[in-house]
């Protein structure tokens, strides 16, 4: 049996869950979350916990039984706390400023690079070479987080790029001159 899957899902005071066949709604004080589940896997709401059940020990079974359970857990999360990804600018000159929705990022190439807005997902600027990224869908927040990363991801050489926060960077040895 999954060990991940067979635990319950507490639900906290404050978070409805609705389970409508195949479709899951939660509903929180930071928001609603609303996902499609595969349809053999059975929610089933005791109390306040939530238990996701498996119809049979098929492999296919096994497999979506952790993953359901891990994904209305991160819904559950979600709408009660959000989740957030720190990123850090390393690099002379590089630097991040927000005006309204939109932040710019300033990193080296020829222009500014805009990041547009995206529905669901909050970006704050507390310093300069920092970018916090929030929301309360992991996925997106995480999906995001990587885009912007992908912008200008750290080089081995000098370690210069936009980085998770904490992230280490595999460094290389650059070329040795003549003696």
């Amino acid at each position: 049996m999954s060990r991940i899957g067979r635990k319950p899902i507490a639900i906290p005071s404050g978070v409805e869950v609705q389970v409508n066949g195949n479709a899951v709604t939660v509903k929180g004080p930071k928001g609603t979350l609303q996902r499609t589940l595969h349809p053999d896997m059975k929610l089933v709401i005791n109390d306040n916990e939530l238990v996701v059940e498996r119809p049979s020990d098929s492999k296919l079974h096994r497999s979506l039984h952790g993953t359901t359970r891990s994904v209305v857990a991160n819904m559950v999360e979600g709408v009660t706390n959000g989740f957030a990804k720190n990123l850090e600018l390393v690099g002379v000159g590089y630097r991040a400023a927000k005006s309204g929705s939109k932040v710019t990022l300033s990193l080296g190439f020829s222009h500014p690079v805009e990041l547009p807005a995206v529905d669901g997902i909050e970006v704050e600027v507390p310093a300069a070479t920092k970018l916090v990224v929030r929301g309360i869908d992991k996925e997106l927040v995480g999906i995001y987080a990587a885009k912007v990363r992908d912008i200008r991801r750290p080089e081995p050489y000098k370690g210069k790029g936009i980085r998770y926060e904490n992230e280490a960077v595999r460094r290389k040895v650059g070329k040795t001159g003549k003696k």
